[in-house]
């Protein structure tokens, strides 16, 4: 399906994992995709796959962020969709008695700030064109609790979600859709790293899961790309899952 087609995209993260899956998505729905991301390596290896256009950019300088989006607009001449996914798990968010307050901050920052940051300048382009739709990389973590905790990662995409929420009230009516998406585990070199440091925890966290595997990035791809598209018109402000239904069990299959 070309759903997308001639629509101008931004993705933050867009060097692998989710944000790679999605461009490659958007790509081939027929959007015009750019690739923002601080790995200028992997950034342009994902741009020129997608027959895209790469821009290095700090998520949480507001400098790099407001330059992403113009360069976006000044290239294409419009600015659609913005998928504001880059994000950090970094092992020493742990548990509240053990995370220290700069490991914290630098969590909020690029986890929540630059979400703060990525709408704060997507939305103008979209206001002046009467349409748009932005899709805010939550987490399941953010409607549930884990004992497994990395208490910063947990608050800050609880951040995401509300401010996702107020944003798609606030302006819906001029024609702009903000959803947060809250994708599971997924089977990511970012959940693979952390769960080779800790393999206790991984299998606590994979029992829970009751289709039992963690997703593909690919899956969570599709999801974003239906929140993009008209096929979502009336999906605003939402808190979307897609988390193989970890948030609705109590007790998983056997």
């Amino acid at each position: 399906m070309k759903r997308l087609q001639d629509r101008v995209a931004v993705i933050t993260g867009a060097g692998g994992g989710i944000g790679l899956a999605t461009a490659r998505r958007f790509a081939d729905e027929g959007a015009k995709v750019v690739c923002a991301d601080i790995d200028e390596e992997a950034g342009v290896k994902a741009a020129n796959e997608v027959g895209g256009l790469f821009v290095k950019a700090d998520v949480t300088s507001e400098h790099d962020v407001a330059e992403l989006f113009s360069t976006a607009f000044d290239t294409y001449g419009s600015v659609d969709i913005a998928f504001n996914n880059a994000g950090i798990s970094p092992p020493e968010d742990d548990s509240i008695l053990e995370t220290g307050i700069d490991a914290w901050r630098r969590v909020q920052d690029v986890n929540l700030t630059s979400v703060y940051l990525c709408c704060k300048y997507a939305i103008p382009y979209m206001r002046r064109q009467g349409k748009g739709s932005i899709i805010n990389t939550a987490s399941f973590v953010a409607v549930m609790g884990s004992a497994t905790s990395q208490i910063s990662y947990t608050a800050s995409k609880g951040g995401v979600l509300a401010m996702s929420r107020e944003l798609g009230v606030q302006f819906a009516r001029e024609g702009i859709r903000v959803n947060a998406l809250c994708p599971g585990p997924v089977n990511t070199p970012l959940l693979q790293e952390l769960f080779a440091k800790d393999p206790e925890r991984a299998a606590r966290r994979l029992v829970h899961v009751p289709v039992g595997r963690f997703a593909e990035a690919s899956e969570i791809a599709a999801a974003v790309a239906f929140l993009a598209s008209d096929d979502a018109s009336f999906v605003t402000g939402s808190e979307f899952l897609v988390d193989g239904g970890i948030s609705g069990a109590y007790v998983t299959p056997l």
